[in-house]
């Protein structure tokens, strides 16, 4: 686990599981099942978030268990009409006993931000930041993740360039929103985005040699 913590893309989640563990899709031969785990917050509301994880892994869970796990944060487009849409999931790597006096929703991604910087203000002045990062994994391939960063890190990230590396620690969190429809009727849905605690420019190469060279 300690080479895990220091990878690109690590997450812990401690919870219940919230839904029946259901069968999802086969890869490589291996079978792949999904449940939500329900994560408490300081606040006592739950982030409620999707898990994917495998059949050897998820043998004698069911509904109602309290279990410890980590994993990575990691999307796949999934069609949607005439467009594609961003799903996001936990792949579980470990399934671990639960613990007392832990923080039961930690994570951190090293990425490339992709889009620039959304940010905005509330009606009550908080100031929010919306990012993309690209995070690479194995086998040429890379996660899309929305991040939100408050604050004094919304202020940090708002004029990044894209391509930018950030390494960032926080949390995985769930909100629900309304999606107006192409037919006028709106329908109830559930984002997943990383919430950004703490937030580290990484310099490229190239300028931390500049740099020593001075």
């Amino acid at each position: 686990m300690k080479n895990e913590v220091k990878s690109t893309n690590y997450v812990f989640l401690q919870g219940q599981i919230g839904s029946p563990i259901e069968y999802s899709h086969d890869l490589y031969d291996e079978r792949f099942y999904e449940f939500t785990l329900k994560v408490p917050r300081l606040s006592e509301q739950l982030d409620e978030l999707p898990i994917t994880v495998s059949q050897s892994l998820v043998e004698g869970l069911r509904e109602g268990d309290k279990i410890a796990l980590t994993g990575q944060f990691r999307s796949f487009n999934r069609p949607d009409g005439e467009r594609s849409r961003l799903i996001l999931s936990v792949f579980a790597r470990e399934i671990l006993p639960v613990k007392d006096d832990v923080n039961p929703n930690t994570a951190q991604l090293t990425g490339y931000i992709c889009k620039p910087p959304v940010y905005r203000t509330t009606p009550f002045n908080r100031e929010i930041c919306d990012v993309l990062l690209a995070v690479n994994r194995a086998y040429s391939k890379s996660d899309y993740i929305p991040c939100i960063a408050w604050g004094k890190n919304a202020r940090l990230i708002k004029d990044a360039d894209v391509g930018q590396k950030l390494e960032v620690t926080g949390r995985i969190q769930s909100r629900g929103y309304t999606k107006r429809l192409p037919d006028g009727s709106s329908q109830l849905r559930t984002a997943y985005e990383f919430s950004i605690g703490n937030v580290e420019f990484v310099a490229k190469e190239s300028e931390v040699a500049s740099t020593n060279d001075n």
